[in-house]
Order: C-alpha cells, then structure tokens, then sequence
C-alpha cells in the first residue's frame, strides 16, 4: 500500500483527530468518536485506512505513555476495521446508516472481550480471573455500546464530508 504525501498528510490528521476527539471527550468515560471516525475512514480509504489507526495508536502511547494498557490498542482497532472491511463497498443508502451503526456499536460492546486476552497474558490472569475481568468491566462496555450506536449518526454525514474532500482536492 504505497501512499502520496496529500495522503500522508490526510492520514496524519485523521490519526490526530482521533486522539484529540478522545481527549475531548475524556470527561465521559468510554464515550467518543474514536469507532466513529474508524467506520468512516474504513469505509473510504478501505486498508489505507490502517495508516490513520496506527498513527492514532502511537499517538495514543506517546502521550499517554507505553504501559500495559496500551497494548491491546495494537490490535482493537483493527479489529473495528475488519469488521467494516468485510461490510460490502455498495450498500442500499437506507440501510447503510443503520449497518454502520450496529457495527460500530457491536465494537463498544465486546471492547472488553476484545481487551481480555492482553489483559490475562500481561497479568497471567486465568480463565476464571478473564472472566470476572471482563464481568467487572461490562457496565463500561454497555456505555460503550450505546454510545457508539448514537455518536453512529455522524459516519455517513462524515463519510461524505471525507468524499467531497477528496474529490475538491483530486491531482
């Protein structure tokens, strides 16, 4: 996946914008724009759109610091976006919006699943102990999940936002 430079500035916005949407939005714990952003960018840029991810992920560990709760960073994202690659390219404009919503808020749900496995290597947590992690963890998931299903509004209207940027800015 080469890339021009237009394309490397454009990922390393959207990789900033993500972390700074989540900065912002820190004061209510796990709601933010971050699943928002990745579906749309996902849905434009299809695996290009692993640059901006991973730019927000160094980020991330950049200013927040490379611990333990890091790590998980390194492939929780990309799972959102494997499940919005697997989502067809040509989808009825009606359902789209709602797709695009579930998807996103499927994430917000099984965060915490998707955490548990770097959790139970990294604090040699047993079955049981995984899942009482993820147990204690599923009020936080169930926030996650609505919220990502209501910021979900905002993928198409971004999405199309991304497309008219792209195309006012075409070589």
């Amino acid at each position: 996946m080469k890339i021009n430079i237009k394309e490397t500035v454009v990922f390393s916005m959207l990789g900033a914008l993500m972390y700074m949407s989540k900065m912002l939005m820190e004061f209510l714990p796990n709601i933010h724009l971050i699943g928002v952003i990745i579906v749309a960018i996902t849905v434009v840029y299809r695996q290009k759109a692993l640059y901006p991810i991973y730019i927000f992920v160094l980020i991330t560990g950049l200013l927040g610091g490379f611990s333990t709760w890091w790590i998980p960073y390194i492939y929780v994202w990309t799972v959102l976006w494997g499940f919005t690659m697997l989502l067809p390219k040509k989808m009825p404009k009606k359902i789209a919006p709602v797709v695009y919503m579930v998807v996103c808020s499927l994430h917000g749900f099984l965060y915490g699943i998707l955490y548990a496995p770097a959790q139970a290597l990294l604090f040699n947590l047993d079955f049981k102990g995984t899942i009482a992690w993820i147990v204690a963890g599923f009020p936080f998931d169930i926030t996650h999940g609505i919220s990502n299903f209501l910021c979900g509004i905002l993928i198409v209207p971004l999405i199309s936002a991304i497309r008219l940027a792209e195309k006012a800015t075409k070589n």
